[in-house]
């Protein structure tokens, strides 16, 4: 089973800056610091081609979920399938 460490309706936010950070000329124009380097993209790609395109861990373990009955849990599709039920039909018009 996938748990959800976050809710989207209780996501966290972001501080508010204070209003003098806001009318600092370094806040505004990124103060010249963001950079982009690209010379480590060449290490980067070789360690990604290097990677399995199939994990054979990952597909037993799916497999293995698959052919388990009790999978996912009773109490996991009930959650599911109220908040299937409870959610607003966006084929109608909502105006």
């Amino acid at each position: 089973m996938i748990d959800s460490t976050s809710s989207p309706d209780r996501a966290a936010r972001a501080p508010a800056l204070p209003s003098e950070q806001l009318k600092s000329p370094s806040y505004r124009t990124g103060g010249g610091s963001d950079r982009l380097s690209t010379a480590k993209a060449e290490q980067l790609r070789a360690a990604l081609t290097a990677q399995p395109a199939i994990r054979p861990d990952v597909v037993a373990r799916g497999m293995a979920l698959a052919a388990d009955p009790s999978y996912p849990p009773a109490g996991v599709i009930s959650q599911i399938a109220a908040q299937i039920v409870n959610s607003p039909d966006l084929s109608e018009d909502q105006s």
